[in-house]
């Protein structure tokens, strides 16, 4: 096969107050034209910067490139002048960021940050760039792209701000398209529809994709092959198959088996033990070692080197060595307590011996878009959450999820409806010590680890500001003791309290988010994708934690998310929302063994799972949006069996069905 990129021994190094981090240490790979690679590992492995070194998007004044070469057709990218590179940015090799609303210009128009590419590399006429424009973002599921075409950046939600994100990167139509966890922030089936759209112009332009993502259902829908990545070094590749179906590496067996099933109810997720090592001082031998139970004495004296299994696949490992004992892959399954699946009458009867804790009723935010136009983005919401229950919200991105979130909190103000925090009204709470008091027991873990933390204080200081504001410790001591205990609690360790957030992965902004947010002992916490940032081994960690706390604290969640399958995990119920309100609420176990509503089925249709055969003959529910809108007016919020609620009109709800059935 023709190569379309090689990747040759890149070693990539960070200057920081403490040393130099060696964030990437002797990578090599090729990427074949018109192929999927992926790239997986935790969060600080060195996908990214292995990425963005690609495209010299290293700044000098942080990092640089110690060593090593890549080869685009004839052209070493790491000898070209910065000029040179400007070139082939955009129009040879594009990228999609990990953070939308970082990689966007929040004074540019949307429309004009497409357009901007088109006009400079492919010489278009802005009246043919403008028309390329919207068709990009009806491509890429934007609703009335003619109108938001206009908008900036922060009148769209996260997802559509992605999804700006990659019709930006398509618009010059590249041959190598790098996507950065492209579909982190969004929901499930609009991740299907991009996931589609990038393979049918993969196949149509011949292209070659650089998929990085900790979603190893996407991996095995998208991939061709994959890398797997630790501590700045590849220790494991192979095709696909062999990854999910043969994997040799004891770290690849934790993150698959760090996955939870839509099938199983577990009390606890597997997660790899301990944390990925510092760079800043890298481990004599398998960096690995530390937190590998099969790890033999070798591996703490001397690195692995790549073994090769077979013709396409390769590990390093020393168990792949011939004198090295025989270990079988363990079956995370059978560590996995099982769940009692309550049925919807048991599930009712519970809750009615429990206490509300928040009530939310008939809850409207209205958002003023300009020329008249109001975009009502919670419409009509009611629900209640007992104490001490996961209360899960999911729905496609734009549907009010997070605008909900931020409304019960008190960031924004409810256009209309009421609610209520432990039986007494928020608008009660008007004195400061009554405000104070109520922000200490509810807190909100933020969506965007970026924009949520100030670039200009300590971890220690953001983890512990609500400490200092709360008067909840005395002593300096005390409080630096509590965010070393913090820090560990999320899989961080402590010499990260006293760095800046600028000098952290994505995924480790989102730790020290859920840690400040744990800080002060709330009662009741917002849970906004809280780890839509972080890869599947952290993710199964911090949902452990979150589990563990609340069986240790009481906690009550509201745990808003796109990943179905983690929502179910961790949530007692759960709410779907669409166009503002709920149209299915019902226990977690009943909601995906019998979802009614057909926005609902199509939501579960889409999710991807971690398996390429089970990927390759999954087929999707598309839903009807036009019927719903037409027919919305008619349908009403009811109970149609006990605790399973659905938002249906007359003539498709059948009172006479003793199955009770939607007939959508």
């Amino acid at each position: 096969m023709e190569k379309s990129l090689v990747v040759k021994d890149l070693q990539v190094s960070f200057n920081t107050y403490a040393g130099e981090v060696k964030a990437v240490r002797g990578v090599s790979f090729d990427l074949y034209k018109g192929e999927t690679l992926a790239i997986v590992g935790e969060s600080g492995s060195g996908k990214s910067v292995t990425v963005k070194s690609i495209m010299r998007l290293i700044q000098k004044s942080v990092g640089s490139v110690k060593g090593g070469e890549v080869w685009l057709e004839d052209q070493n990218l790491l000898a070209m002048s910065e000029k040179q590179m400007q070139s082939i940015r955009g129009s040879e090799i594009s990228i999609i960021s990990q953070d939308p609303m970082t990689s966007l210009n929040p004074t540019m128009t949307v429309g004009n940050q497409i357009m901007e590419c088109m006009t400079k590399h492919q010489k278009l006429s802005k009246s043919e760039a403008k028309k390329q424009a919207i068709e990009l973002l009806h491509l890429v599921g934007i609703p009335e792209p003619n109108i938001r075409i206009k908008h900036y950046p922060h009148q769209f939600s996260g997802g559509m701000r992605q999804r700006v994100a990659i019709a930006i990167a398509l618009a010059c139509k590249p041959k190598i398209l790098i996507a950065d966890e492209p579909t982190t922030a969004l929901d499930v089936t609009i991740q299907a529809q991009i996931l589609d759209l990038l393979k049918d112009l993969q196949k149509k332009m011949g292209m070659s994709i650089i998929f990085i993502t900790h979603d190893l259902g996407i991996v095995a829908s998208m991939a061709d092959r994959v890398i797997v990545m630790y501590a700045g070094k590849t220790i494991e590749m192979g095709t696909t198959d062999d990854i999910f179906y043969d994997p040799r590496h004891p770290y690849t067996w934790g993150l698959l088996g760090s996955m939870p099933s839509l099938h199983t109810q577990g009390e606890t997720l597997y997660s790899i033990p301990g944390t990925p090592p510092n760079l800043l001082r890298v481990p004599v031998g398998d960096a690995f070692a530390s937190r590998n139970k099969f790890a033999l004495k070798i591996d703490y004296m001397e690195e692995p080197p790549m073994f090769q299994i077979s013709e396409t696949h390769f590990a390093a490992t020393w168990l792949l060595h011939d004198f090295a004992p025989s270990v079988t892959r363990p079956n995370v399954e059978l560590n996995r307590k099982v769940l009692f699946t309550a049925s919807s009458a048991q599930v009712k009867q519970d809750l009615s011996a429990r206490e509300k804790l928040v009530e939310v009723n008939e809850l409207h935010k209205h958002f003023k878009m300009g020329k008249g136009l109001i975009h009502k983005a919670v419409n009509g919401l009611t629900f209640d959450i007992y104490k001490g229950e996961t209360f899960g919200l999911v729905g496609e991105s734009g549907c009010g999820k997070s605008t909900t979130g931020r409304t019960m909190i008190g960031l924004y103000e409810a256009t209309q409806g009421s609610i209520k925090y432990g039986g007494v009204d928020m608008k009660q709470w008007e004195k400061r010590s009554q405000r104070q008091q109520m922000n200490r027991m509810m807190q909100m873990i933020f969506q965007d680890p970026y924009s949520s933390l100030n670039p200009r204080m300590t971890v220690a200081d953001i983890i512990a500001e609500g400490i200092d504001i709360h008067c909840l410790l005395s002593s300096r001591g005390q409080r630096m003791a509590k965010v070393y205990e913090l820090l560990e609690t999320v899989g961080l360790n402590r010499e990260h309290a006293s760095r800046y957030p600028h000098e952290f992965s994505g995924g480790q902004r989102q730790r020290i988010g859920i840690a400040r947010a744990l800080a002060v002992n709330p009662e009741f916490i917002i849970a906004d994708e809280p780890i839509s940032a972080l890869d599947v081994s952290v993710q199964a960690q911090v949902v452990n934690l979150l589990k563990e706390l609340q069986r240790e604290k009481g906690l009550t969640y509201l745990f808003i998310a796109h990943d179905l399958s983690m929502v179910k995990h961790i949530s007692d119920r759960i709410g779907v929302m669409y166009r503002g309100r709920i149209v299915e609420l019902a226990s977690s176990a009943e909601l995906y063994e019998n979802p009614m509503h057909p926005y609902t089925q199509s939501l579960l249709s889409a999710i991807p799972q971690p398996d390429p055969v089970q990927e390759r003959k999954r087929k999707r529910i598309i839903f009807d949006h036009e019927t719903y809108v037409r027919d919305e007016a008619r349908q009403t919020f009811r109970e149609v069996k006990p605790g399973h609620w659905l938002a249906c009109s007359d003539d498709d709800y059948d009172l006479t069905n003793s199955a009770k059935k939607y007939h959508a």
